[in-house]
């Protein structure tokens, strides 16, 4: 697990990191949000197949009304009541809806996709904050075992150099320039430890997870696998989420522009009823099947779906943007693994050599044909060296992780 937990220590790896790096984060909740709200919405546009009902009712006076135009003797004609009443229920039932529920659908499927694939771009950008803080605490850790190393060296000159002195080989000034570069060193120490607290922090309020100066990161695998000729990332998946997004407005225009069908039936009480003649309340209803056509639509579909193509090619050439970049970046990459690996086929021998000037100063110094100064400067050249070694390690490894995260091998 990464974070420290009931024993002394914690071992850390990279890869639990990300893991944990990824839950923490508090846009990981709109996951499950995203998929709710999809539900819902599907679940509501389904129900457009369902019999649509309405109730109405209303109560009218008129200042005039329908009369026969007519009088007969001893022959009473019917007349219209000026005030009327009136209440109705309606239903609806779909047929054929020219595929328009199904559109909605998939808009609706889709807009979900596309909300979710920009999500894992937010969220795939986690690894790369955890990768610099993790390869950071790792260069801290090791300059401080180098720093160690470096202390112990200048305690056993210090104390040579005390003995050369009781010898009368050397004097208090000598021993001074040692002690000098002691306190350099534990000054160096106490900055690197402090820098090593802080990503430490930064580790521990990324990953959710306490970790204490005592846990442990693990040295990554060095593997140096991969290249540029696929790309996993989550930004190619948000692209095509977008490309099936204007699919389905496209299949939406074209549902928009087609005729309705569907059956009604209209039930109602009040007075008059159907017949207006009959000046009394009574029921009454009406059915049939209803066909409708929304002309007005195809004046704006073709430069509608003109507009979609037009997002369609935009959207293809930010792809093709995003895959040029990518592909200079992993060349990028390559050219600093390449570099490091080369520099780092030097190292041993300089160190070599750096170890070899020293041990032939401290001879010198022995026998009084160098200075203590001369043999501070070959110490600091070795451990330079050192230092140089190390960063060179750590560059190549985090150049092989970098590549890692720009071409998704994670997921490989």
């Amino acid at each position: 697990m990464c974070g420290a937990g009931n024993t002394a220590f914690a071992q850390l790896t990279i890869v639990e990191c990300q893991r944990k790096a990824r839950e923490n984060y508090p846009l990981i909740t709109r996951y499950m949000l995203i998929d709710k709200l999809k539900a819902y919405s599907l679940d509501n546009a389904g129900k457009g197949y369902l019999p649509q009902v309405s109730v109405s009712a209303k109560a009218a006076y008129q200042s005039e009304v329908t009369e026969i135009p007519l009088q007969l003797p001893g022959i009473e004609l019917p007349h219209i009541s000026k005030d009327q009443y009136a209440a109705t229920i309606d239903v609806n039932q779909t047929i054929w809806d020219g595929g328009l529920i199904h559109a909605k659908k998939e808009l609706i499927k889709t807009g979900a996709t596309i909300e979710q694939s920009q999500l894992e771009v937010d969220l795939y950008a986690i690894k790369e904050r955890v990768n610099q803080i993790f390869f950071g605490i790792l260069s801290l850790d090791a300059k401080l075992a180098q720093t160690e190393l470096l202390l112990a060296e200048l305690q056993r000159n210090y104390e040579r150099v005390d003995g050369y002195r009781q010898n009368g080989l050397a004097n208090l000034a000598d021993l001074d320039v040692v002690r000098v570069e002691q306190l350099n060193v534990r000054q160096t120490q106490i900055r690197l430890a402090s820098s090593r607290k802080a990503f430490l922090e930064m580790l521990s309020l990324l990953t959710g997870k306490s970790i204490s100066e005592r846990d442990i990161l693990q040295h990554p695998e060095d593997e140096e696998e991969g290249g540029m000729d696929t790309f996993n990332r989550p930004e190619l998946q948000l692209f095509n989420a977008q490309l099936s997004g204007l699919d389905a407005q496209k299949l939406a225009i074209k549902a928009g522009a087609m005729p309705r069908v569907g059956l009604f039936i209209t039930g109602g009480y009040g007075r008059p009823g159907l017949n207006m003649l009959k000046d009394e309340f009574s029921g009454y209803y009406v059915g049939g099947i209803r066909i409708s056509w929304n002309f007005s639509s195809l004046y704006t579909k073709k430069n509608d779906i003109r507009s979609i193509e037009i997002n369609r090619e935009n959207i293809n050439a930010l792809r093709e943007t995003f895959l040029f970049n990518t592909r200079l970046q992993v060349s990028r990459e390559n050219s600093e693994i390449t570099k490091n690996r080369e520099l780092l086929r030097t190292d041993d021998e300089i160190i070599a050599l750096r170890n070899r000037l020293k041990q032939a100063t401290e001879a010198k110094v022995a026998n009084g044909t160098a200075t203590v100064t001369d043999l501070m400067r070959d110490i600091t050249a070795e451990d330079l060296a050192r230092q140089d070694k190390i960063q060179h390690e750590l560059e190549w490894l985090l150049a092989v992780y970098n590549r890692k995260f720009i071409t998704n091998e994670y997921e490989q």
